[in-house]
């Protein structure tokens, strides 16, 4: 089993940055066998897809939406991953979610089917 803790959410104005953490724990756990992923879902939309990063090579594709603003990372030995987002716009808000899952290949890192276990979701909200 796999617990996901997001945090660093809150309100930000537009232009403003905000750094999400997703902190991964369980049995066996580690990001060079799982991939991470944020999702995002804003009030009366269907939830999308933000960024992943893969389990071994690193690539990690990013939403066109949010392409030069935001970045996805991760540090393995801290069991981690960070979504960086930097130029927030209204448009930005929603609720952000952490996933993960263990073996995902490249052509399915985009895809919420894919991911087994998700985080609880943190609050972002944009505006002036």
């Amino acid at each position: 089993q796999v617990q996901l803790v997001e945090s660093g959410g809150g309100l930000v104005q537009p232009g403003g940055s905000l750094r999400l953490s997703c902190q991964a724990s369980g049995s066996g756990f580690t990001l060079t066998r799982y991939a991470m992923a944020w999702f995002r879902q804003a009030p009366g939309k269907e939830r999308e897809f933000v960024a992943a990063i893969s389990q071994r090579t690193g690539s990690s594709p990013i939403a066109d939406s949010v392409k030069g603003r935001f970045a996805i990372s991760k540090d393995n030995a801290k069991k981690t991953a960070i979504l960086q987002m930097n130029n927030l716009k209204p448009e930005d808000t929603a609720v952000y979610y952490c996933a993960t899952a263990e073996g995902i290949i490249m052509s399915q890192l985009r895809s919420q089917s894919g991911y087994r276990y998700w985080g609880q979701g943190t609050q972002v909200t944009v505006s002036s």
